[in-house]
């Protein structure tokens, strides 16, 4: 049998995982979580951060699918890419389980 590495499965867990390593991420994600959508000046409001960190997080988590951002000139609202969400829980649930 032949083992495969950097399977579909395990490129999507590692880009998943990337963008949950910085803790900032992992705040944006639990605060846009909590309601439906985030306008970046808000966020930017609620962190301590300079908007272009911030921006680059935001980046981070768009590329890798975990948000979502949408134009309403002149700001962008963020919300979480539910559907990617829900992935990144059924691949990290399965990838921690104790067999």
């Amino acid at each position: 049998m032949e083992v495969k590495i950097n399977s579909d499965q395990q490129q999507k867990i590692a880009r998943y995982a990337k963008a949950l390593g910085h803790p900032v991420r992992v705040y944006v994600l639990q605060l846009l979580g909590k309601q439906s959508c985030c306008y970046s000046g808000d966020l930017s409001d609620e962190l301590p951060i300079a908007k272009s960190t911030l921006s680059q997080h935001l980046k981070e988590l768009k590329d890798a699918g975990l948000i979502q951002g949408e134009i309403e000139a002149p700001r962008i609202k963020y919300c979480v890419n539910k559907e990617n969400w829900a992935e990144a829980q059924e691949l990290f649930k399965n990838f921690l389980k104790i067999d």
